[in-house]
């Protein structure tokens, strides 16, 4: 079918030829690598520190799914660069978050309300913040269990089952006290949603720095 020439005659109008520099934009930004609303539906629900490595857990609004970031990608290719705020009010904090694709997207903390279906007081989901001391009775028998049945491990030390012989060595150095405060804290940061393998780094380091006298 012929083109139709303009009105008044002359050469059919044809748009202008693309060149190189149109998709200059596209390939910077690609849709397809881009997290949409990625700091809308995520929250931060926690921060925790050991020496130089800082962990921060994340919960999903939308999915209702729980991740946890460091300065290691996690499997989804997230980082840690950094966190703002005051550590010691949970509510001014803001974590940095380098998605890749993304870039780096400012995460905020949220309370999130403590789940009262099924599994509550297990730590199937975050706590939403208040630390060791925001723990249910139920999670605070179960840190003093742990602590006198250290040998047999418990859900929150990132284990799949009995801690590793020489684990239970240095455990068997530290005071009741010692491994119950601890646990405490093991088990506040299974209900922030810190994954079984950051639990387990975390413990083993916690338990090398109460044999050194740290604080």
């Amino acid at each position: 079918m012929p083109e139709e020439a303009p009105p008044g005659g002359g050469s059919p109008i044809l748009p202008e030829p693309l060149t190189e520099a149109d998709f200059a934009a596209l390939k910077g930004s690609s849709p397809f690598g881009r997290s949409i609303g990625l700091s809308q539906s995520l929250v931060l629900t926690g921060v925790a520190q050991i020496e130089n490595d800082v962990f921060a857990t994340l919960f999903d609004l939308e999915t209702r799914e729980s991740y946890t970031v460091s300065k290691e990608a996690n499997p989804l290719g997230w980082q840690l660069v950094g966190v703002k705020g005051d550590r010691t009010d949970l509510e001014t904090l803001t974590a940095q978050i380098n998605v890749a694709g993304s870039g780096v997207v400012s995460i905020r903390y949220e309370k999130i309300p403590r789940s009262h279906g099924p599994g509550a007081g297990r730590g199937t989901g975050p706590s939403g913040g208040g630390g060791p001391g925001n723990l249910t009775p139920e999670q605070l028998d179960e840190a003093k269990k742990a602590a006198l049945n250290y040998r047999e491990g418990y859900s929150s030390d990132g284990y799949p089952r009995q801690p590793p012989p020489e684990i239970v060595e240095k455990l068997s150095k530290m005071s009741v006290q010692q491994r119950e405060d601890l646990n405490r804290q093991m088990i506040d940061l299974r209900n922030k949603g810190m994954g079984m393998e950051d639990r387990r780094k975390f413990y083993e380091k916690m338990v090398d720095r109460s044999l050194q006298g740290g604080r």
